[in-house]
Parts: C-alpha cells; structure tokens; sequence
C-alpha cells in the first residue's frame, strides 16, 4: 500500500502534494492539540524538527520557481505555528519548553542513528544483500554532514527563540488583540531568519567550498521564503481554530479569564 501511494502521489503536480502536506500538518496539530494538549504539541514539535531534516535531502522543482527546492520548508514553518498556540494559550514558558525538546530530540536521534550505523554491516553473501542495501539506505539519511547538522540546528534555536520573543513583544504592544497579526508577523519574520541563518552557515561559514553569494541569496534564503510566507498566511485561521480544540477545562479557564479581562476593561473605560 505504501508504495502503490507514492506512486499515486508522484503522478501529482508537486503543488498538489504540497497543499496535502500542508493541510496535513495543519490538521496533525489541531488533533495532537485536541486529543493531548500540551504534550500533543510538544510531541508534534519534536516530529517536524525530526521531518523537516530529513525532508530537506530531497529537491522538488515547481513550476514557480527556476530552479528545484529543498523540501522541509512547509513542515519546519509548522513548528513556528506549534510555538505560537503554545505562546497565546498556554504561555512562553511551554512554547520554548517545544523548542528544547525538539532540538534534545534530534540531536539524541542523530546519535542513536550514528551507534546504530556504527555496527558492522553483514556480507552481502548467504542472502544478505537486503541487508547491506537497508544499510547504505540509513547510512545516506541519517549520516548528516556536519556543516548542515550544525547550520541546522544553530538556525532552529535562534529561529524558534526568536517565534516566541515577537510573538509575546507584539502581544503586549497589542494589549493582546490581533492574534493575526502577531501570529502572521513572528512565524513570517522567523522563517527568513532561520533560512538566512542556515543559509549562511551551511553554504558560506562551515562549508569547504562556499558557494556563491548571489546563489545563496537568491537560491536558497529568497528561493524557499515564497513557500515558508505562504505556510505562515495560511496558518492564521488554524491558531484561531486551536482555541475550539483546547482540552475543555483549558478552555473553560481560558474563558473565564477573558471574562474577568473585559470587566475590567469595562470599569477602566
């Protein structure tokens, strides 16, 4: 069944697979949130950051961009929607508690990964050249390159840090009104800072041969950020959704809570 659904969805336009991913990820979230609370969105934190660097071996060419784009985009932008229902209805201190899991979680899988590998694969002889080919398959996925694992995680910690500081700044300059616009501001601006981060370490700073400027500017921080803006207009409408997904005594207090904040607004006016 797997296969036979691969092969289904490469007969798609990557466009379509890409509006499934994202319809995908954006359901996955409100179902975790609603079926766990707050552990489903940690949980979900730690999956994309684990996804979204794997995805990201894999190039696709789409039709409104030249050249082929890195995947990862649409899943790393989804955490940033992750940290934000964390930050408006459960507070900073759990949305950066997401960031911290997801960062020790990939890191502890990479080792894992590596110890695993670190065994001597069997002879190809007597039957075991499956083995031997499953072996190459994990080697070429979950061998990062250096650069990348460090380019990597360094751009997913200030990015993500970064979510949770414009998102609590613009809700206390905002008095905590306009949930879009801090949501749509934090997830826009930290996308660009986590591809320009990235971007510069692992093709200019870490790498042996750097590439140049122009094509890290143009190619690969300018050439994904269509795909990322995109993730963090549509996501909008989702953290208002979340709030009808919230376990029901949290959302009860969240009521509650706004309530009182009315009447006070009320009695100040």
């Amino acid at each position: 069944m797997g296969f036979s659904l691969i092969e289904l969805l490469n007969q798609w336009p990557p466009e379509g697979v890409w509006v499934l991913l994202v319809a995908t990820c954006f359901g996955s979230i409100l179902l975790f949130l609603r079926l766990f609370g707050v552990a489903g969105l940690w949980i979900y934190s730690v999956v994309a950051v684990i996804a979204a660097n794997i995805q990201v071996l894999k190039a696709v060419q789409f039709a409104v961009f030249e050249e082929p784009v890195a995947l990862g985009t649409v899943v790393m932008a989804s955490s940033f929607l992750c940290t934000d229902i964390l930050a408006e209805y459960y507070g900073a201190a759990q949305a950066r508690r997401a960031v911290w899991l997801g960062f020790a979680a990939y890191a502890l899988m990479t080792i894992l990964m590596i110890l695993g590998l670190g065994f001597r694969p069997l002879s190809s002889e007597n039957g075991w050249a499956w083995a031997v080919e499953n072996h190459e398959h994990m080697e070429a996925l979950f061998t990062p390159a250096p650069a990348l694992l460090a380019a990597g995680m360094i751009a997913y910690l200030c990015s993500q840090f970064h979510d949770v500081w414009i998102y609590e700044g613009l809700r206390r300059l905002t008095r905590g009104r306009w949930l879009w616009l801090r949501n749509t501001a934090s997830t826009a601006l930290s996308s660009l800072l986590d591809s320009v981060i990235f971007s510069v370490l692992a093709w200019r700073v870490f790498a042996v041969e750097a590439l140049p400027w122009a094509t890290v500017l143009f190619t690969y921080i300018l050439g994904t950020y269509g795909l990322r803006l995109a993730v963090a207009v549509l996501d909008t409408p989702i953290i208002y959704a979340a709030k009808a997904c919230l376990p029901t005594s949290k959302r009860n207090s969240i009521d509650d809570l706004s309530m009182v904040n009315s009447k006070c607004r009320k009695k100040q006016s």
